[in-house]
């Protein structure tokens, strides 16, 4: 099982006992806002996702619960290569925790993974995301109406990729 751990966290393979702490992000509404699927009802659903996490063949991508003061406060990965997601808890919005949760993350995605490049689907609305990806290097390559309906709503989307060679040159003047 493959860890990865930072300053203030530790991102590791989800576990059945997860289920009330992801219960209690996935049904969140405001974390859930500009996911692609509606809060999560009920408790079998948030089962449902992490037994399809935990089933993500190796080739095909690499999922991370994250992991603060030994609880979990959400997930971040590559559900399939080469796209990226995560979500947090919004209590723990605004610490620097989704850049400390996203770097490793990539890192591995281009070192083990060989990926020559990250890409992100996000909601226009997101502004939060989008800066944070944008400040790790991340660029606008695309935008697409009506791409997602979730519930009743029609959500946009903005396309960024990562290359491997940007985030290599990362810091560089």
């Amino acid at each position: 099982m493959t860890e990865l751990r930072t300053a203030r966290l530790l991102l590791r393979t989800a576990r059945p006992d997860d289920l009330d702490d992801l219960h209690a992000v996935l049904s969140d509404p405001a974390a859930m806002r500009y996911w692609s699927s509606l809060p999560h009802a009920t408790i079998d659903e948030t089962r449902a996702w992490i037994d399809a996490t935990m089933a993500i063949p190796p080739g095909e991508g690499e999922d991370f619960v994250v992991e603060q003061d030994g609880r979990v406060i959400g997930k971040a990965g590559l559900y399939r290569f080469p796209e990226i997601g995560f979500i947090l808890r919004p209590d723990r919005w605004g610490q620097g925790l989704a850049r400390e949760a996203l770097e490793p993350v990539i890192e591995r995605a281009f070192d083990v993974h060989g990926l020559p490049r990250i890409e992100a689907d996000v909601d226009p609305r997101n502004a939060g995301s989008l800066a944070l990806l944008e400040r790790l290097g991340f660029i606008r390559s695309g935008f697409a109406e009506r791409t997602w309906h979730i519930g009743e709503e029609w959500c946009d989307s903005i396309y960024l990729s990562l290359a491997r060679a940007r985030w290599a040159r990362r810091g560089e003047p």
